[in-house]
């Protein structure tokens, strides 16, 4: 069997280098989260053309994780990635969950995980573990079900308050650098992996992990875009000072600034409430006065901060693929920005695009 091909080189997309890890990431990547069957069953065979859709079109970063429907999500990337050769694409995945095989229930999300829910995924138990021995079991498992011998990018995932409450969050942190931190160093020094990192949800525990260990890459979801700058102050900086490579998910804040700001549109994994409603229509007036669609501006902006290598966005069909990579080779004119900040829409200093 013939491996398929990336695109050509006169359709390549724009690349950025990812910190100091040496690697090149293209400003766009792809987010597998959707593929673990988030909010709605998928197709399988849709859910697989889409990977391939995305690296086909010139997307060399593709970013996946256990939790994801409990590994169905990596189960789908792996399928599709075994047709194009490994050197044309950077895979990124994740730790701190693994999955129990004939564990009870078959929930996709694990018993006391605040997550978004997933529709479907594998009928298997996910166990939140972030020691040692759990981060090299995660990892090991990832390595099967994605079908390959290395992946390029290992992430700590979800040490937020968000996911385990304000309660646990010390005891989690604690066993995420005593446990899985030393873990991922030690796959990094055997060259098992090439960068490690976290990927959360808040910006204060990028900044606590920082500070905290030796990290090459942070991946941080819904704090940094067109709706909310919250780690422009000190982590973005702080990230450019210690040559921390920096992956944005969430650009559209679980929605809103792909959808507008129609009725039940989704904010943060929930329903909007009206003082995100009336910002998201006020942006959108800006926009339109410029003839720029929201959701261009929403994939533009973020690429417009120096330390932002990528931006991860998810998608659940080929067309979906297409219409990111068409957003982002339209060129959204300065005035836009200059507008949104006369407005107080966007911090006065922010860097754009």
């Amino acid at each position: 069997m013939s491996l398929a091909s990336p695109a050509s080189d006169s359709a390549r997309l724009p690349t950025r280098p990812l910190g100091r890890t040496g690697l090149p990431v293209t400003v766009v990547g792809f987010g597998a989260a959707p593929l673990g069957d988030l909010y709605t069953k998928l197709d399988d065979a849709t859910a697989v053309a889409t990977v391939e859709a995305a690296v086909a079109a010139g997307i060399t970063l593709v970013d996946t994780s256990p939790h994801y429907g409990n590994g169905l999500a990596e189960h789908r990337c792996g399928t599709a990635l075994r047709r194009f050769a490994r050197d044309s694409f950077v895979l990124s995945t994740k730790v701190g969950r693994w999955m129990d095989p004939r564990g009870a229930g078959g929930s996709a999300v694990g018993e006391g995980v605040a997550a978004p829910g997933f529709a479907g995924g594998l009928p298997h138990r996910s166990v939140i573990d972030y020691s040692y021995d759990g981060a090299l079991r995660s990892f090991e498992q990832s390595l099967i079900r994605l079908g390959t011998d290395r992946i390029d990018i290992l992430l700590i995932h979800d040490v937020d308050v968000w996911t385990h409450g304000p309660d646990a969050i010390e005891a989690r942190f604690r066993e995420a650098m005593e446990g899985a931190y030393r873990a991922l160093d030690r796959l990094r020094a055997e060259g098992a992996v090439k960068a490690i990192g976290i990927g959360v949800n808040e910006t204060e525990m990028c900044l606590r992990f920082a500070g905290a260990g030796d990290f090459d890459v942070m991946l941080l979801a819904g704090r940094y875009s067109l709706l909310e700058q919250e780690a422009l102050g000190r982590f973005l900086p702080l990230a450019q000072e210690k040559g921390i490579g920096i992956l944005l998910g969430g650009v559209f804040n679980s929605g809103i600034l792909a959808t507008g700001a129609v009725p039940g549109a989704r904010y943060n994994y929930a329903e909007a409430p009206p003082a995100i409603l009336e910002r998201v229509r006020r942006i959108e007036a800006v926009c339109r006065a410029h003839g720029v669609a929201l959701p261009q501006a929403a994939l533009h902006f973020p690429l417009g901060h120096p330390a932002v290598a990528s931006v991860v966005l998810g998608a659940v069909t080929p067309q979906e693929v297409a219409r990111n990579v068409a957003t982002l080779a339209i060129p959204v004119p300065a005035g836009l920005w200059r507008d949104l900040k006369a407005e107080g829409l966007i911090a006065p200093d922010v860097p754009t695009p």
